[in-house]
């Protein structure tokens, strides 16, 4: 298996941002991710083997909230499952680079079916993101 074939298949999202040199500070110092292909109006990022694309757009505006486990969630919104060690991890390196969160680290559901640890922000230009991690990954789809 190559180093680019997956038993999971991979995922590509494209987003707007406006302000490509924010995306690329953001991207790539503050979240550490590693760039790939780019021109003067989009980047390539490898999201932990997936493919995440910033592309230079206008700002939006509008933003929807929806109410999960007390907290108003935007929508939409994309990130990942990690680790719960590497959501700390994570967590620790969004605080270090003082990162304003939509909503804290905390844990969801807890004690329920699919309790995990979650974590909402935005990025430069509006992006809500979502990083989340199980305390049992079994539990992700969890009803």
């Amino acid at each position: 298996m190559s180093t680019l074939e997956s038993p999971i298949p991979r995922f590509h999202l494209a987003i707007p941002v406006d302000d490509l040199d924010a995306a690329r500070r953001f991207y790539g110092q503050v979240l550490g991710l590693p760039t790939g292909r780019s021109t003067d109006t989009w980047i390539d990022w490898n999201l932990h083997g997936h493919q995440l694309v910033t592309h230079h757009a206008p700002a939006r505006t509008t933003r929807i909230h929806n109410p999960v486990d007390g907290h108003d969630v935007p929508v939409p919104h994309f990130g990942l499952i990690l680790t719960v060690a590497a959501f700390h991890d994570l967590a620790t390196r969004l605080r270090a680079a003082d990162t304003a969160f939509v909503i804290e680290p905390y844990v969801r559901f807890e004690g329920q079916p699919g309790e995990q640890w979650t974590m909402f922000l935005l990025d430069p230009a509006g992006n809500a993101l979502e990083f989340k991690a199980f305390a049992d990954d079994e539990q992700v789809f969890a009803t």
